[in-house]
């Protein structure tokens, strides 16, 4: 009787057997196939330059003002905004007035003092005489020059008119006539971080880029390194000298400036592995290892083409996922495709 019951339920023992065998088959199947397909790149080190870009704005190298010493009344303009003037050219003619009186005084003082020699060389007069108004001729010669200077108003420098606040009549007062800037060459001033002062040398090349006229770029030069720092930018000012001979580099013109700090071994990656952190400016990219997706932060360099610098978070060697990281989240498992 026991053998009959077992031989009956025998056929149900080995069907529900096979049914288990054949379930655990099919779950290895689907966990093979939730596995994401993903491309790596494996990271390599290759020369890279240290550039870095700061903000400017271009400046005339050397701004004068022409102004008479003392106020006057302007008698005539030599020149208008936008008129290229020369070194010792004169810009301005002041009321001779003052001028026309010292000159007859000093000439009158010149014929005193040949009169007082003469008198001198036949005892007529003592030396203290002729040496007292010996110096009253030098002194009115002084002024004599002075009275020139402030009649003609002459340019120290060769550039060009940017300013001019009077017109002929008018009676100059707080204000210069005229201003005179020299843009050949022009300057750039940039605050540089203290981390690189000691990379920073006088004659050092440097792009200057230029957005009003379609980011072109022109070639400068390190011309002077301020010698302090600011304590609470923790930066120093460098100006930079630009050739600027058919004068196309105006005063305030927006500029970048990029300079170049060495080359230095890092790792590039594809711009595609690259991700952002929502919420934050943090960039991280997933690295494969043993089949699974590594979630790690790095610092981004330069841009070089499609790729970025990478400034630290990876090593030579690592994989990185360059395609299919879109959704994926840290420790997921990944299938590598060749």
């Amino acid at each position: 009787m026991k053998r009959k019951i077992f031989l009956k339920f025998m056929p149900l023992a080995a069907l529900l057997t096979l049914s288990s065998c054949g379930g655990s088959s099919k779950s290895e199947q689907q966990t093979e196939n939730t596995k994401r397909n993903v491309f790596v790149e494996e990271v390599r080190l290759v020369p890279v330059d240290q550039l870095s870009t700061f903000t400017a704005t271009v400046e005339a190298n050397t701004v004068n003002n022409i102004a008479p010493a003392m106020g006057g009344r302007i008698r005539s303009i030599h020149g208008d905004v936008g008129s290229r003037v020369g070194k010792g050219q004169t810009l301005v003619t002041m009321d001779a007035a003052n001028y026309s009186q010292q000159e007859t005084q000093l000439a009158t003082l010149k014929r005193d003092y040949e009169r007082y020699r003469e008198l001198y060389e036949v005892g007529g007069v003592s030396k203290q005489q002729l040496d007292q108004l010996k110096a009253q001729l030098d002194v009115a010669h002084s002024a004599l020059n002075s009275l020139d200077e402030n009649t003609r108003l002459i340019s120290p420098i060769s550039g060009v008119v940017t300013t001019r606040n009077y017109d002929p009549g008018d009676v100059a007062a707080a204000l210069p006539i005229l201003t005179i800037e020299n843009i050949n060459p022009v300057k750039v001033i940039v605050h540089v971080s203290e981390s690189f002062y000691s990379q920073v040398v006088k004659g050092m090349l440097v792009h200057v880029q230029v957005d009003a006229l379609a980011n072109e770029v022109f070639e400068g030069k390190v011309s002077l390194i301020h010698p302090t720092l600011n304590p609470d930018s923790h930066t120093f000012p460098v100006e930079i000298e630009v050739n600027n001979t058919d004068l196309r580099l105006r005063p305030g013109m927006f500029s970048r400036v990029t300079m170049n700090f060495g080359t230095h071994d890092r790792p590039l990656v594809p711009d595609m592995a690259v991700l952002k952190q929502t919420g934050s400016n943090d960039r991280y990219v997933f690295v494969e290892k043993d089949g699974k997706a590594i979630y790690t932060l790095i610092q981004l360099g330069t841009r070089i083409g499609d790729k970025y610098e990478i400034i630290s978070g990876l090593s030579a060697g690592d994989r990185v996922i360059v395609q299919g990281n879109t959704g994926l989240i840290d420790g997921a498992e990944v299938q590598v495709v060749d």
